[in-house]
């Protein structure tokens, strides 16, 4: 295939990702060689990542496209978090315990309000009332609240005087298995494209021949490895010089540095009046961390330097358990308005404000 062919299997949208992807991890992968300013190359790096991250989510949905929607629902599971696994295995090698935890927990707020909101809020002012499916919005929204609850228990079961106040990391490893559990069960409703199918109606305009599919998947997979390195080792000098706490830099940075592209996807889905795709992209991604991917880092991090565990600062569960719960008053009734996306907006910002200082 020449480069000209090979270059229009893309769309557009795709050869920017792509581009920024492969840009993008070669400077990176320079400014890190020469020591530049850790601010530097923590910016480099977190723009290739969500680049990555991008082109991991194009060639997830070209395999996607050839197996059905059940099947896309269950390969974004297993690969559509790949950037961010990575950045939470090497913080977790470095110590960085507090930024992991963050990071997860913003994932799901980012995905679950800011994103949310912004989908609510452009699609309402632009088509007022918008109507998708109640099933599955409902299903997400009961896993999700089940994953606050495992998150919850540890933390008030292991308080200071309480008898399980040793066992922390036994407590966290159960609920980690028993959320892994119920995700692997979820997946027969994925397959089949019920509920928990994360790509309902999918499609895509160009098919890429299927040996280009899996190179491009497997390419940006091993430079997101890469870069999630560079991104890390540069993570802790920049929180110093910037002065900002390790929550915040979690809860918003590190959060929405894995997620960009895929939330922008959301928003434009809602912005053309497709509801029911724009809500199973948005909450389906904050369900994937909050039932498989924290679950699997916390056994992931039995083996590393760092150990997380399923308890977390009280601030932290809260801002989780309110979140979860106002997203799912707000989805329950299968409607949306612009107000209620404001209003999702407006606990973000209030979230993220409370762990400026720490």
């Amino acid at each position: 295939m020449s480069p000209a062919a090979l270059l229009n299997t893309f769309d557009r949208k795709e050869q920017i990702t792509l581009a920024v992807g492969i840009i993008g991890t070669v400077v990176t992968a320079i400014l890190q060689a020469v020591q530049v300013n850790s601010l530097i190359v923590f910016v480099a790096a977190a723009i290739t990542m969500a680049a990555l991250a991008g082109a991991v989510g194009d060639s997830t949905d070209q395999l996607g496209s050839r197996l059905g929607p059940g099947a896309t629902g269950v390969l974004q599971s297993a690969l559509g978090n790949l950037p961010e696994l990575f950045i939470a295995i090497f913080a977790l090698q470095a110590g960085l315990v507090t930024v992991v935890q963050a990071a997860l927990v913003g994932s799901i707020l980012g995905n679950s309000l800011l994103v949310l909101g912004l989908a609510f809020l452009i699609g309402g002012l632009k088509h007022g009332t918008q109507r998708f499916g109640k099933t599955q919005s409902r299903m997400i929204a009961m896993l999700i609240m089940l994953a606050v609850a495992a998150l919850a228990i540890p933390t008030l079961a292991t308080r200071p005087g309480q008898p399980d106040a040793p066992h922390a990391e036994e407590l966290s490893v159960i609920c980690a298995v028993v959320l892994l559990i119920v995700f692997a069960a979820s997946i027969p409703f994925s397959l089949s494209g019920g509920p928990g199918a994360s790509s309902e109606g999918v499609s895509t305009e160009k098919h890429w021949p299927m040996p280009l599919t899996l190179i491009v998947l497997a390419g940006a997979g091993i430079a997101a490895a890469f870069v999630s390195d560079w991104f890390v080792a540069a993570l802790k000098p920049t929180i110093e010089a910037a002065h900002i706490s390790e929550g915040f830099a979690g809860l918003v940075i590190v959060a929405i540095a894995g997620n960009a592209v895929e939330n922008v996807v959301g928003v434009q889905m809602a912005a053309r009046n497709e509801m029911d795709l724009a809500i199973s992209v948005i909450l389906n991604s904050s369900l994937q961390v909050a039932v498989a991917l924290t679950p699997a880092l916390v056994l992931i991090s039995l083996f590393l330097a760092g150990h997380l565990l399923l308890v977390l600062p009280v601030l932290l569960l809260a801002a989780l358990g309110l979140a979860a719960v106002l997203a799912a008053l707000i989805v329950y009734d299968g409607e949306s308005t612009w107000l209620e996306g404001l209003a999702l907006i407006g606990l973000y910002v209030i979230i993220a404000a409370s762990f400026w200082w720490g």
